[in-house]
């Protein structure tokens, strides 16, 4: 199998599309590290995953051709990304651009006054501005202000389901919570899993509060949670969301060996594909990786749609979660502050860059993407993703990647404990208020 690792969205084009473009010229060489204070180079921090600094070196390789700073690639793995930058960002050797997934993982540089305030160029350069979704680019904010620029595609947590299998049922994909209900009650009773989970990975567990929550009491409940402020997890939504949780494992809605199976080795999707499964509640990249491992199924009978509206809910249903998508910073230090704006305005809405992630397989979060919807080998799914990210009032970034570093394990570990059956929603609540 060769399932893409967490979150990485690289293929909705379908399996070697991305191949055709590594030939591409690489004026924007890889470097190894950050400028140090050379005005004439710019370091530009990237995770290690050829598929996407392929659409990176095209925006270099145009940027670099008129421009008196040369700017390299400095790629790092995704296992160690994190921890290189927190360590730069407090030396003197601060990238002059850096990849981040906003939120959370670069809110305390910002509050620190490490990056560069983008609002004003932003404000400057409405058409910059108005290139992007408002929900992307706004899912980049911190404290109000933007620190982010989109640089890669959409990353919505989609409702993946087997078509056979509900035709075999002769039922619909559920729209509401009552429906997803007598769907889960009705396949467990014909002895089909209703949803396939990698229970074995307590993030792929994190998809139902964070739809639940925000279905339930709207974007403010978990919006108060990350800005940190106290007693935020004790919002009703919290415990309804985790309430509605227990109900669903303690009706089968997982199976029994959820908590065995692992993402890597594609156990869930496996389940879903074989027809063993009827739901799979998970990101955009559930696609690619059945497009890769189960083509037939992919190509025959994978089916997608949002997640269903839950009843006398306040959050507005067209509201989304997942990743939605990654960013470009730029550090406030550095001695290429302009070259790196002018960078990030000329090239990361560019038809050359748009069009190379297209054919590596993103959906970049660009207005009026409809026309080139069709290079897509599936463009039914590519609209749908467009379409639930140009539609979303608002787009919540993925829990773990939202707070602070330090309370996102235990929050991860607290959900563990609720879906193996030891923790109810007042004991998750506490676990997260203590780590809070």
């Amino acid at each position: 199998m060769s399932t893409l690792p967490r979150r990485s969205f690289l293929g909705l084009v379908g399996a070697g599309v991305g191949a055709g473009l590594l030939g591409t010229s690489a004026c924007g060489t890889d470097a190894t590290g950050g400028s140090g204070g050379d005005s004439g180079k710019m370091s530009i921090w990237v995770l290690q995953e050829e598929a996407q600094n392929v659409a990176h070196r095209v925006a270099l390789d145009a940027f670099n051709g008129r421009s008196d700073v040369t700017g390299e690639l400095v790629s790092t793995s995704n296992d160690g990304y994190r921890d290189r930058l927190h360590t730069a960002m407090g030396s003197t050797n601060r990238p002059d651009v850096f990849y981040n997934w906003g939120g959370g993982s670069i809110r305390s540089y910002a509050r620190e006054d490490l990056l560069v305030d983008l609002s004003p160029h932003l404000s400057d350069n409405p058409e910059w501005k108005d290139a992007f979704l408002p929900s992307v680019l706004d899912a980049g904010m911190i404290d109000g202000k933007y620190y982010g620029i989109p640089a890669r595609g959409m990353q919505p947590i989609i409702l993946f389901h087997n078509k056979a299998v509900f035709a075999d049922e002769g039922i619909q994909p559920p729209t509401t919570w009552t429906e997803l209900l007598s769907a889960v009650d009705r396949f467990k009773n014909n002895g089909i899993i209703p949803f396939a989970l990698a229970g074995g990975d307590a993030w792929t567990e994190l998809v139902w509060p964070e739809y639940l929550v925000d279905r339930i009491g709207g974007p403010e409940v978990f919006n108060a949670i990350a800005a940190g402020e106290a007693g935020a997890w004790g919002h009703p939504a919290v415990s309804q969301a985790i309430t509605m949780i227990t109900d669903l494992i303690d009706r089968g809605g997982f199976g029994d060996k959820y908590a065995s199976v692992r993402w890597e080795g594609a156990g869930a999707s496996t389940l879903i594909a074989q027809g063993r499964a009827a739901m799979h509640l998970m990101g955009s990249w559930e696609y690619t990786n059945q497009v890769t491992d189960q083509p037939e199924y992919a190509k025959k009978d994978q089916g997608f749609t949002a997640f269903p509206v839950v009843e006398d809910g306040q959050g507005d249903p067209k509201a989304i979660v997942g990743n939605p998508t990654n960013y470009f910073s730029v550090s406030k230090s550095s001695p290429n502050v302009d070259a790196a704006i002018q960078f990030l305005r000329e090239e990361m809405a560019s038809d050359a860059y748009i069009d190379a992630w297209l054919k590596a397989g993103d959906v970049p979060a660009v207005r009026n993407l409809e026309e080139r919807m069709d290079k897509a080998n599936d463009p039914a799914f590519v609209k749908l993703v467009y379409d639930m990210v140009a539609d979303a009032p608002t787009f919540q970034l993925s829990w773990d990647q939202a707070v602070e570093r330090n309370q996102a394990q235990p929050m991860l570990d607290a959900l563990a404990q609720v879906f193996l059956g030891k923790l109810d929603a007042a004991g998750f609540v506490k676990a997260n208020e203590d780590a809070a």
